[in-house]
This record gives structure tokens, sequence and C-alpha cells, in this order.
């Protein structure tokens, strides 16, 4: 009897096995679900090395497969999403991914026999997926198209097509600053946020209602937040990272909250 004690105290200790994490992939003709073992095994997996890695802040090396393998349909005037477990959702248009003039996208797979690092921060694990790019400033890839903990990604409309309350007013002229708003808000905000309750980010609270940023926070404070959330609020736990000149420029920002403004007038009730 003690003999079998001991063996189910020791079976109880051992590690459990790692299960074998699922990415799913919808480009409109049905779900394809691939394992970290299968996409390991394909033939056209490569060790990469990317010298700065958005989400780590290092040179870091990976396991790896050219996404556009992974894309077959897609065409450059299709839009891409990619979802991330903790509610971020990333919307990518699939020509920067098929044609990055020079930016190439990577799926970085996680092999569980050489996890990665934690990320820095206290902001988690980046696995067991993650969209990784080679040479990002040829294509001005932003740093919000660096999603990891990756979970889906699927092919669907256009941003403006799903989801109309984000639009900013159609009579505004073609050269109108809340134009350009709107496309930095597309690439740099809408991966984390809603507004006017429309979008499947979970990250972060909606940036129209009940209020939007600019009803309540002065533009000089406004711009401090996003270079750096913790310069007005310290708070270790905080989820949002600063974004620095080179991800967005001066001019995209005051363009960010010349959009934030607009919109503030356009709110639709709940």
């Amino acid at each position: 009897m003690k003999l079998l004690l001991r063996c189910c105290l020791l079976w109880l200790c051992l590690p459990l096995p790692v299960r074998a994490a699922v990415l799913k992939i919808d480009l409109g003709h049905g779900v394809v679900a691939w394992h970290t073992g299968q996409l390991l095994g394909r033939s056209d997996v490569r060790t990469i090395t990317v010298p700065a890695d958005v989400a780590f802040g290092q040179r870091m090396r990976y396991r790896a497969i050219p996404l556009a393998a992974l894309l077959g349909g897609v065409t450059p005037g299709d839009h891409l999403q990619f979802v991330a477990a903790d509610g971020f959702a990333a919307e990518i248009p699939a020509a920067l991914l098929l044609h990055g003039h020079g930016s190439e996208a990577w799926l970085a797979i996680e092999d569980p026999a050489r996890p990665w690092p934690a990320l820095p921060a206290n902001h988690g694990h980046a696995g067991p997926f993650y969209l990784v790019w080679t040479h990002p400033q040829a294509g001005r890839v932003g740093p919000e198209q660096w999603p990891y903990q990756l979970a889906t990604i699927r092919r669907l409309a256009g941003v403006a097509e799903r989801f109309p309350a984000i639009v900013p007013d159609p009579s505004l002229p073609p050269d109108s600053p809340v134009w350009r708003g709107f496309a930095v808000f597309k690439r740099t905000c809408f991966a984390c946020h809603t507004l006017n309750g429309e979008g499947d980010a979970r990250l972060g609270p909606d940036l129209n209602v009940p209020h939007n940023p600019t009803e309540y926070l002065p533009a000089d404070l406004l711009r401090a937040y996003i270079r750096d959330p913790q310069s007005l609020r310290r708070w270790p736990q905080a989820k949002m990272q600063g974004i620095d000149r080179q991800a967005l420029s001066d001019a995209d920002l005051d363009a960010l909250l010349a959009y934030l403004r607009h919109m503030a007038g356009r709110k639709v009730a709940h």
C-alpha cells in the first residue's frame, strides 16, 4: 500500500506533457487548423534572425515559415485580421504581407522543447505563434503589425466596410487631416481599442463612448500619454506601451488627434 501511494505521489509530481498549440487560418474556404508539430515539420521552415524584435526589444532567432506560404488564394487587394489570445486584433492589408517592398512577414513558431523567454516588463509570453518581420523599415511596418500570442488569421472585408461607425464624415475633403488620422487610427490604435462600440479588439477601452479622450485631456497631455503612458499615470501593470516618433511621426500624431476630435462629434448610441 505504501509503495502504491509513493508511486501515485511520484506521478502527480511529474510535469504535465506540453499540449500542442493550434493556429487557425480562415481564408474564406473553411478553417484550417495547424498544430505546432505540423508547422515545425514543414519543408519551408527556416531559422531567421530579427535584429530588433518589437516584442522583446532585442535580437531574436526563430524557427519560422514565410507567411505568404500559408496564404494560398489571398490577393494583394484582400484584408487580413490577426487575432491574439489576449484580445489584440491587428488589421493588415494583404498587399503588405505579400509584397512588402523589401519587408517579409514570417510566422514564428515556438518549439515546446525550446520555449522563448518571457516578454520584458511583465508582458507575459509571446508564444506559441508570432508574426515577425525581416527588414520592416522597407515596408514601413509598424509595431502594431507584430501580433504575438497569435491564435487566428482570417480574411475579412476591410475595416471601413465592417465598421461604418468609425468612418469620418464622407463629406470631408479628401485632403482633410481627419482622413490621414483615420488611416493612422486603423493602423495604430484599432488593434487594441474599439470606437463607437465597433471593432474586434478587446484589449483596451473604447475611444469615443462614453467619452472621447480629446474631451477630457488637453492636446499636450494626450500627445505625452501616447508617447509614454507612464508619464501621465505611473502604473506598472499597464498594457499600453508608448509609441515613439519612428513608429508614429509628429505629423501623424497630429492627424490622429484631428480624427479623434472629429469623431467626438459623431458618437453612436448603444
